[in-house]
């Protein structure tokens, strides 16, 4: 699912399907994703693999043969909204924010969810994140309820 805005030396590749080609990708993605979220445990292809066995997804924006961003998503219904698509993760290397490889991935990720027949399109951020936070605000993605949580292991 290509977007409009892909510059032509960038490309979203959906790397969900267990296919040689997409496990070197993920491979590949490894780094940048640790970076975002250094505590996934272990072996990294084994998590991410069983997480799409779960429904979550995988694309990767590649400039040639360079995985510059990622996003992890899942589609499922609820009660609250219908079918949701919601997006887990959703990461640019840091020396390219700012270059509209992001808006890409969100972009992209859109389309998904409306070709999927999704009826609502959601992520969360933390609080932290005021850089996301005005990407998010700049891509139309207004804040929408307040999120609670509680880690139960330590």
């Amino acid at each position: 699912m290509a977007t409009e805005n892909q510059s032509p030396t960038s490309r979203i590749v959906d790397i969900t399907q267990d296919t040689e080609a997409n496990r070197r990708w993920l491979l590949a993605a490894e780094q940048l994703h640790r970076a975002f979220r250094p505590n996934i445990p272990g072996d990294y292809a084994e998590y991410m693999r069983r997480m799409f066995t779960e429904g979550a997804g995988m694309a990767v924006l590649l400039e040639g043969d360079e995985v510059c961003g990622i996003a992890v998503y899942r589609c499922y219904h609820t009660t609250l909204s219908g079918l949701r698509f919601y997006l887990d993760d959703l990461v640019t290397k840091e020396a390219r924010r700012g270059s509209g490889l992001g808006g890409q991935l969100l972009e992209w990720c859109e389309a998904a969810a409306r070709a999927l027949h999704c009826d609502w399109f959601a992520l969360s951020s933390g609080l932290q994140n005021s850089r996301g936070h005005t990407f998010y605000y700049r891509h139309r993605l207004p804040i929408s309820s307040f999120g609670f949580s509680k880690r139960l292991v330590s």
